[in-house]
Formats: structure tokens, C-alpha cells, sequence
């Protein structure tokens, strides 16, 4: 065999290995476009949705300035849901809108338009608070609670501090008691041969602990922390409705009425909607909804982070790095 067939295989190898390096770097070349393209193409969507918004935001500035102020009206406000902390039946939200409403010298009265099974007896109690401030600042200005179909436990609470309740006959109303509730799994434990190991510092830390048995102490403890809680309730309640309350050992048991009954108890003053409350009482019949409502930019917003979540999300399980454990 001579030299020159011999270097052949040589010569074919390196002429193949030129052959793979440059389509490496090809393709190289080609993932690094990509990626640039992409932190372009999301720079520009945030860059888009940055003017966007700020046109929006301007846009609603501008409306807002030309819009002239409302003349003579009454003011509403909204409670609708379960009063929590993180709802919009908050403090946080109710108190604002309350604080709007009777700043507002062309509202004649104010409206609290009620519609809650209770919550929170603090959120309740802050509510309260604040309507009794506001009716001493502005006494001029009556705030009425309007219930539709149900005003019971934290929401009765909020509504007590107002200058007079309107319901509909059928309307559920009362329920002025407080709960705690959970669940005690000690002895299935037991019997299934399962071992609760909670280490605490202090005596009544696990108090509560529904896998641990409850004591007598434990048991009178909270017990006496409800009772403390239901007297608040109470006295916001008679200081509220005043002589106009009727009461009976079942008042304050925790027992809810429909709305006519409510009425001769004297938890109620009267029936009526909102409507006929501004109509027949307020005497302004335009109504102004003070309730915070979510702007535009606001709803933009929360979408486009759903989008931008889902899309993270499906890149990382798209991702061979991502590992689910």
C-alpha cells in the first residue's frame, strides 16, 4: 500500500471533523440568535405595555378632571361577602369608601348597602368603629344600612352603628354570637396506634391542637375568651340601636330572623331598598357609588401576570433542569 492511500482515512477524517465543528458552530450561532430575539421580544412587550398603561392611567386622569362634580345625591357604599381581611369586605376597603362618602359635601346621606353572613368580628368591630367617628365629625349626615338577603353575625355588627336599618321582609337578620370551630382527632389516634410528638415551650401552646386532647382548663379558657368577645358584640349592639331594641333572652343567643321579625324586635327600622331609602328618606334620588372599584390598569395588570405566570410555569416544565420531586 503506498503512502498516498494510506493518508486517505486521515485526510477524509480531518475533512469530516472541519465538516461537524462548523455545524456546531452553526447551530451555536443560531441558539444565541434565538435567545437574543427573545430577551428583545420580551423587552419590547414590557416596553409596550409600559406606555400602554400610563396612556390608560392618563387617559382616566383626564376623564376624570373633565367629568364635573355630581350635584345633590345620595353616596353609596358596598359590603358585600364575607367581612376578611383580605376581602373586599375589609376594613382596608369599607373604611376608604365610608371616609369618601361623607367628606363629600354634595352627598346628603350615605347608604351602606349590606350583604354579608359575618367574618371577622375584628374587621367588623374596626367598621363599626369608624362609622361611629364619622357620624360624630359629619352629625349632619345620616348613614342608613340597607340589607338584602342576609345581614347576620359580623355584618349585624357593622350595621348596629348605623342611624337606622331598612331590610326586606325576608331578609336574614341577627345571628349575634360568636363561634370557633375545628376538629379533634385524639382518639382515632388512639385507637389506630398513632402518636402525636409535639414539643412546645409553654404549658397551652398546642391548645387547640386537634390532634391532642383538650383539657377542662384549655376548654374554660376559650370558652371565657368567646364570652368576652360576644359582651363586645352586645354592647355594640345596644349602643347602636339604643332604646329601639326590644330585647328577650333570645336576642343575643346567637338566633337569626327574617326581616319582618327583625323589625318588631327592633334590630330593624323599617323596609326599604336603596332606592326607596334615597327616594323616601334621603330625598336625592341620584345615587353615587363610592366602593372601590378595580380600574383598568389594575384588571391589565392581573391578567397579564396570569399570562406571564402560566407561560414561566410551562417554560420551567418544558425545562430539563426542572425536576418535580
Amino acid at each position: 500500500m503506498s503512502m498516498l492511500e494510506s493518508d486517505k482515512p486521515q485526510t477524509d477524517q480531518k475533512e469530516a471533523g472541519w465538516e461537524r465543528r462548523l455545524l456546531e458552530q452553526l447551530a451555536l450561532e443560531t441558539l444565541k440568535e434565538q435567545k437574543a430575539r427573545r430577551r428583545w421580544n420580551i423587552f419590547f412587550r414590557f416596553a409596550f405595555l409600559t406606555v400602554a398603561l400610563g396612556a390608560i392611567y392618563k387617559f382616566q386622569n383626564i376623564s376624570a378632571e373633565d367629568t364635573p362634580p355630581p350635584g345633590p345625591h345620595t353616596a353609596l357604599v358596598e359590603l358585600t361577602g364575607s367581612i376578611e381581611e383580605d376581602s373586599t369586605a375589609s376594613a382596608a376597603e369599607i373604611i376608604p369608601a365610608l371616609d369618601r362618602a361623607f367628606a363629600d359635601d354634595t352627598a346628603q346621606a350615605v347608604i351602606l348597602r349590606i350583604n354579608s353572613p359575618g367574618g371577622s368580628p375584628v374587621q367588623a368591630g374596626m367598621i363599626n368603629d369608624e362609622i361611629v367617628r364619622l357620624r360624630d365629625k359629619y352629625p349632619a349626615k345620616k348613614l342608613y344600612v340597607v340589607v338584602e338577603e342576609i345581614c347576620a353575625s359580623g355584618g349585624y355588627y357593622v350595621a348596629a352603628a348605623a342611624d337606622a336599618i331598612y331590610v326586606d321582609k325576608a331578609s336574614v337578620v341577627g345571628s349575634i354570637g360568636v363561634l370557633m370551630d375545628g376538629f379533634g382527632f385524639s382518639g382515632l389516634m388512639s385507637k389506630l396506634g398513632v402518636e402525636r410528638r409535639l414539643m412546645t415551650a409553654g404549658e397551652n401552646k398546642g391548645m387547640m391542637d386537634p390532634f391532642l386532647p383538650q383539657t377542662e382548663k384549655q376548654k374554660t379558657y376559650t370558652q371565657n375568651m368567646l364570652n368576652e368577645i360576644h359582651a363586645q358584640f352586645i354592647d355594640a349592639v345596644r349602643k347602636g340601636r339604643g332604646q329601639r331594641l326590644k330585647e328577650t333572652p333570645e336576642t343575643f343567643s346567637g338566633l337569626f330572623w327574617v326581616g319582618s321579625k327583625a323589625v318588631d324586635m327592633g334590630l330593624a327600622d323599617g323596609f326599604g331598598t336603596v332606592e326607596s331609602v334615597a327616594r323616601d328618606v334621603v330625598k336625592a334620588e341620584d345615587i353615587v357609588d363610592y366602593t372601590r372599584q378595580e380600574g383598568l390598569p389594575e384588571r391589565v395588570l392581573k391578567k397579564f401576570g396570569a399570562s406571564v405566570g402560566s407561560g414561566m410555569a410551562s417554560t420551567m416544565l418544558k425545562d430539563k433542569t426542572f425536576k418535580l420531586h
